[in-house]
């Protein structure tokens, strides 16, 4: 009797000893089943996280990009800004230059001119339309112009000065008396256009274009004159 109770006591542990051993197994793998979802979860989430950090990374290079892009193209545009305000100033200050250049060198021509007897140089300036021309010519072209006739009558008075004067403001006739680019009859008729008549081509013109205009009307009437009478 005490055998069998004491088979039954070693069964019942075994039986025992079985049950608790299946229940640690079923606990460890089911704890080993939360471990491992719980360290499935925690990669998932630092991927994530990677992820955003990655996503936040590109945006910030974006906008730097951006940035610097926005930066050369003010730069860009400065610079251009700054080169065409130099250049403005440079061709103020050439012409500048050029104006300061050329009133010295009529200051000088006029004192010189003074000194032994002229020509006085002109000033003002010359038309394209008369650019062909120079000298006294190139003068009376402009005048011309300026005193209300065409380029077309300019021909005209060029043919009637060259027959008289050559264009020459020393040009004299000893005979008569006749002065000038003009032959002005007598030489101080020209002093009502200027007290440099003597020495300055561009008085001489003004005053000769003045009687031409007042005679003749133009200086394609005081040639036609001419042609007929030998003398304007």
């Amino acid at each position: 009797m005490n055998q069998l109770w004491s088979r039954v006591a070693v069964r019942t542990a075994s039986v025992g000893l079985l049950l608790t051993g299946l229940a640690a197994g079923v606990y460890l793998g089911q704890d080993s089943k939360v471990q491992e979802q719980r360290s499935t979860s925690s990669s998932t989430s630092l991927m994530q996280v990677e992820a955003d950090d990655m996503q936040l990374l590109k945006q910030r290079q974006g906008k730097h990009a951006a940035a610097r892009a926005q930066q050369r193209q003010a730069e860009g545009a400065a610079a251009e800004k700054a080169a065409t305000e130099v250049k403005a100033f440079a061709a103020k200050a050439h012409k500048l230059e050029t104006k300061v250049i050329a009133e010295k060198k009529a200051a000088a021509a006029k004192k010189k001119a003074a000194q032994d007897g002229g020509p006085v140089a002109f000033t003002g300036p010359i038309p394209d339309s008369c650019n062909e021309f120079n000298g006294s010519r190139a003068i009376g072209c402009t005048l011309t112009l300026k005193a209300g006739f065409g380029i077309s009558q300019f021909p005209c008075l060029d043919k009637l000065w060259k027959h008289e004067s050559g264009w020459n403001y020393r040009a004299e006739n000893r005979s008569s008396g006749a002065y000038g680019i003009p032959q002005a009859l007598p030489g101080s008729k020209m002093k009502s256009a200027g007290s440099d008549w003597k020495t300055n081509p561009a008085t001489q013109i003004k005053w000769g274009l003045g009687y031409i205009k007042g005679r003749y009307d133009s200086p394609c009437g005081a040639w036609s004159h001419f042609q007929s009478a030998g003398s304007y």
